[in-house]
C-alpha cells in the first residue's frame, strides 16, 4: 500500500507544479468592449457617479459644476469572471477607480437585482474577509468585519470584502474586492453594467491584495506591467481593452510617454490649452489630469473652463459651429487637439459645451478629466511598472497617418516615443 501512497503524493506534487507554472505563464489578453449610447438619464446618471470620483470610507471628494447633455456620450462595458466555477459579469474598465465592485447575491435593492450578482457559496473558492487592512484573514466564526460605503456623487453602495479568483480572459489573479449589500437607485439602477473593475494606481484602492493590476503583477501573469485602451469612434467600431500589451496596429502616430505626477488617479502634468494651436497661458504651471476610462465627461476647474468658454463663444443655435477652431491641451511636449464635434454638444435644443466643471479639492485637485470624447481621438497605455501614460493617435478608418493634424509634437528632442505600425 505504500507504494500506491507514494505514487499518489508524486501524482500531486507533479499537478502542483504543473499548477504553478501556469499561474507563472505571462500572458496578454484583450477584450472586446461592447458600445452602448446612454440616454440623458444615464449619462447624467454616469456624470454624478463621477462628479465626485471613488472615495474610501464614504469620505468624498466633492465637486461642482453645471450638468451638461451629453448627446455622443456612450459605455464602454466588457466581460470578466470571478470564482470558481466562473460567474461572468459584464463591467466598466475604470482608471478612475481603485476597487473591483460587484453586486452581492445578498443585496435586494433594486439596483443589485436589476444585473447579475455575485453568489459567494457558489464559488468552491471564496473567502469572506473581515479586515481591509489584513486582506487576507477570513471572517471568524461570529466575528466581526468592516462594512465599507462609498459615496458616489449622487448615491453610495454599502459592501463587505470577498477574496476569490479574478480572471480577464485566461488571465487569472486573486484577490479581495467589494460586493455590495447595499445600492441606492440613482444612478445604479440606470447602468447598462453589472460592476466596476479599478484600474487606477493602487493609492485609491481600499486596502492591499484589492488593486486587480498590482494582483496580475504580483502573481507574475501579465506578458508586459500595463494595459491599454482603444475606444471605437462609431457604433460598429470595435473597441478594446488589452492587458499585458499595447498593439500598434491601434496607433495612427508614434506612441509618446508622460510620466505620472501624483500616483492615484493615472495622472500627469498639463502645460497649457490651445486654441487654434495658439497657448492661452491657462495653466500657469499648476494644471493636472487625469486619464479617466470610466467617464463620459470632459471637465475641469470651473475657472479654466468658465474662461474657455467665454472665448470659443459656441453659439445656443449653432450657427458658428462649422468655424468653431480646435481645442487642444498640451501634453509631454505634444499638442493633443479635439474637435469641435468632441468638445461641443450639438442635438436638437442647441449646441453647448460638453466641458464640465469640476472643482476637485487639493491634494488631488485642481484637476481635469479626460473621458471618453478624449480616449475615442486617442490610444492610452498605461505602464504601472514604470509609472507613466502613453498617448497615440487613435487609429480609426477615417484617420490618414500622413495628413493628420490633431496630434502635433512641439518637443521633437525632448519625448520619449515608440513607433506605429505602418
Amino acid at each position: 500500500m505504500a507504494w500506491f501512497f507514494g505514487i499518489v503524493a508524486q501524482f500531486l506534487l507533479v499537478a502542483f507544479a504543473y499548477a504553478s507554472q501556469l499561474r507563472t505563464t505571462h500572458k496578454a489578453h484583450t477584450v472586446r468592449l461592447h458600445r452602448r449610447p446612454l440616454s440623458f438619464a444615464q449619462s447624467r446618471a454616469r456624470a454624478h457617479l463621477h462628479r465626485s470620483h471613488k472615495s474610501r470610507r464614504g469620505s468624498g471628494a466633492g465637486g461642482g459644476g453645471e450638468d451638461a447633455d451629453e448627446a455622443h456620450a456612450s459605455e464602454y462595458f466588457g466581460k470578466v469572471t470571478l470564482g470558481n466555477p466562473p460567474q461572468e459579469f459584464t463591467v466598466v474598465f475604470d482608471t478612475g477607480s481603485g476597487n473591483l465592485l460587484i453586486p452581492s447575491k445578498q443585496c435586494s435593492d433594486q439596483a443589485c437585482t436589476s444585473h447579475k450578482r455575485f453568489d459567494a457559496f457558489k464559488s468552491q473558492t471564496a473567502v469572506d474577509i473581515a479586515f481591509a487592512d489584513e486582506p487576507d484573514k477570513p471572517v471568524a466564526k461570529g466575528g466581526d468585519r468592516d462594512v465599507v460605503t462609498i459615496t458616489f456623487g449622487t448615491g453610495e453602495i454599502s459592501g463587505v470584502f470577498v477574496k476569490d479568483t479574478i480572471c480577464v480572459g485566461a488571465i487569472c489573479t486573486h484577490g479581495d474586492f467589494v460586493v455590495a449589500t447595499e445600492e441606492s437607485d440613482e444612478p445604479f439602477s440606470m447602468v447598462p453594467f453589472d460592476g466596476i473593475f479599478g484600474l487606477s494606481l493602487p493609492q485609491m484602492s481600499e486596502g492591499p491584495h484589492f488593486n486587480v493590476l498590482d494582483n496580475m503583477i504580483r502573481d507574475k501573469v501579465l506578458k508586459q506591467n500595463l494595459f491599454s485602451v482603444f475606444f471605437g469612434a462609431v457604433d460598429d467600431e470595435e473597441s478594446e481593452i488589452s492587458f499585458g500589451e499595447y498593439r500598434k496596429e491601434r496607433m495612427a502616430s508614434d506612441l509618446f510617454w508622460v510620466p505620472v505626477s501624483n500616483p492615484g488617479y493615472w495622472q500627469v502634468e498639463m502645460e497649457d490649452i490651445t486654441i487654434h494651436n495658439k497657448r492661452q497661458s491657462l495653466c500657469h504651471g499648476n494644471c493636472q489630469v487625469a486619464v479617466d476610462t470610466g467617464t463620459s465627461l470632459m471637465a475641469g476647474p470651473s475657472d479654466i473652463i468658465n474662461t474657455l468658454t467665454q472665448k470659443l463663444i459656441v453659439k445656443k443655435d449653432c450657427s458658428n459651429y462649422r468655424k468653431l477652431p480646435n481645442l487642444g491641451f498640451i501634453v509631454g511636449a505634444h499638442i493633443l487637439n479635439l474637435k469641435p464635434e468632441d468638445y461641443v454638444d450639438k442635438g436638437d435644443d442647441g449646441c453647448s459645451m460638453a466641458l464640465m466643471t469640476l472643482d476637485i479639492p487639493p491634494p488631488k485637485g485642481p484637476l481635469f478629466i479626460f473621458g471618453d470624447p478624449f480616449l475615442r481621438k486617442y490610444y492610452t497605455v498605461y505602464d504601472r511598472e514604470n509609472l507613466k501614460v502613453g498617448f497615440a493617435l487613435a487609429n480609426h478608418p477615417t484617420v490618414d497617418r500622413k495628413r493628420q493634424t490633431m496630434l502635433i509634437d512641439i518637443g521633437a528632442d525632448t519625448v520619449q516615443r515608440e513607433h506605429a505600425k505602418q
